[in-house]
Parts: C-alpha cells; structure tokens; sequence
C-alpha cells in the first residue's frame, strides 16, 4: 500500500466505528481488561478493519495489534523477531477517549529488519495527521496541505518536560524544570514535542505500538528516541528501563545525564 493509502485507511475506520461513538459510547461499549486499563468496542473493531486490510496487502507481514496482543501475549516476540512487520494502536488515549477528550489517535507503524520505516498518526477530531517515512522526513497534514516539520532546537536548564510517571509531576531531573504530565497518548505526545510543545518528554511504559511510531516522526524531525541508560531505542526491544524522547539528540544526553544523578528519581 503506498503511504498516503495507509493514511486514508486510518481516515476511514475513524469515520466508520470510531468518531460515531465519540461521546457517545454505549455503557456496554466499554471494557476493563485489566483493573484501570480500559478498551472499548471502537479499538476493537478499528483494529479489526486495519489489520484487515494490512493483511490483504502483505500477507507474510506480521502484524502487532494491542487488542489483538491482549489474546495471544506471544505475538509481542513473533513481531520482535519479524523481518517484516506493523504495529497498530486502533484507539491511542482510549481513557482520553471514554472520557470525551479529543486528544486520541489511531497509529500504525511498518518495520522492516527490526527498524522503523514508515508510521502514520491520525487524529481524528484534531483532524490532523503526521506521516514519516525513513529519509524522507516527517509531515504533518491538515486542511491548508502538507508541511515538512523540524524540531525546535532548545537546550539547557531550561527544558521543558513531561512525564507519564504520574508520581513524578511536580518533580525535576537534576538541573532541569519540574515535569508537567503528558497529553495522555503517544499519538498526541509526539506530535506536540515534534512542535516544539515540549523539549523532551520520560515514559515508563514502552509497548512498541505506543512508541514505534513516533520514534520515527521524531527522528526523522531532528529529535531522538532512547532509553534512560542513554541507549538508542530499537522497535525489537521490548523491555527498555523506561524511554526518554527529546528534540535534539543534545536534550536527549542532556535529560539522561540529569536522570542519572538524579537520586529522587529511581
């Protein structure tokens, strides 16, 4: 499927089973799977349709659902160990979602050889969507067309950052400014760094359908995606002490560094 026929997929499945039930969802359309992690049947049924469809086109690709990994846990590895591969996240933000907040996306990334080489994040209420191909770059798409996007470069002590350690909001790496929480989804967090709307940004959780995609829209911006033992991020690892992402490859060793010595903290 050529790119732009990926993002018209994502446009499509919103308009068919997820924007109808924004603000709207029946009481029995949503789910716990585990205590707190909630799912409801717009994921399930968007995950459905693109898989679908990814399927149709390549067939010999393995394909990394969130919903569809909640059933059959040893997909996680089958994926890691695939030369050909597509994370999807039907419903990114789905508590945002449920409580009927815009800031949710649908996100599918495409990996080959374990490295990132296309991802595509569309939010569907925002109406806005970020597209990266491996050495093409990153752009966003709105109403006006197409624009290329390059991170702010910023530096020093006075980083803005974010986190999804809820315990650590208020708190500050070493040197730095205390952390404000996130967007609460990946698909309107990295956008927003992207932007220039935060300069770095720590997470501890790192699923690869939440991550894999903007680690491209960010590298291929200017920014990095790594660990906070200061390693690069690769789609194949599945279990990273946590992640840092950050603008500019100085902000990422420069929040790493500060991490570090930063005792409060671990």
């Amino acid at each position: 499927m050529q790119t732009d026929e990926v993002l018209s997929l994502l446009k499509d499945v919103a308009d068919e089973v997820i924007n109808p039930r924004f603000r709207a969802l029946a009481a029995g359309e949503v789910h716990e799977k585990r205590p707190g992690d909630l799912v409801t049947d717009a994921d399930r049924e968007a995950e459905v349709l693109i898989n679908a469809a990814l399927t149709a086109a390549y067939p010999d690709a393995t394909i990394l659902g969130e919903e569809t990994y909640a059933g059959d846990p040893d997909l996680l590895h089958r994926y890691a160990a695939a030369d050909h591969a597509f994370t999807v996240d039907p419903v990114d933000g789905t508590k945002n979602f449920v409580h009927g907040s815009k800031d949710h996306a649908v996100m599918v990334s495409e990996t080959v050889g374990g490295e990132a080489v296309r991802a595509w994040i569309w939010q569907p209420q925002h109406e806005l969507a970020y597209v990266a191909e491996r050495g093409a770059g990153t752009w966003r798409h709105d109403a006006d067309g197409a624009q290329r996007l390059t991170v702010p470069v910023r530096a020093g002590a006075d980083l803005r950052g974010r986190t999804s350690r809820r315990k650590w909001i208020g708190k500050a790496p070493d040197g730095l400014e205390p952390m404000t929480l996130t967007w609460v989804s990946c698909g309107i967090d990295y956008p927003k760094l992207v932007e220039g709307e935060a300069d770095y940004i720590i997470y501890a959780k790192a699923s690869p359908w939440d991550h894999v995609p903007g680690s491209l829209l960010l590298s291929e911006a200017g920014g990095m995606l790594g660990t906070t033992a200061g390693q690069a991020y690769s789609p194949r690892d599945l279990t990273p002490p946590g992640l840092v992402a950050a603008g500019s490859p100085a902000a990422f060793d420069e929040v790493c560094r500060a991490l570090a010595s930063s005792d409060h903290l671990h």
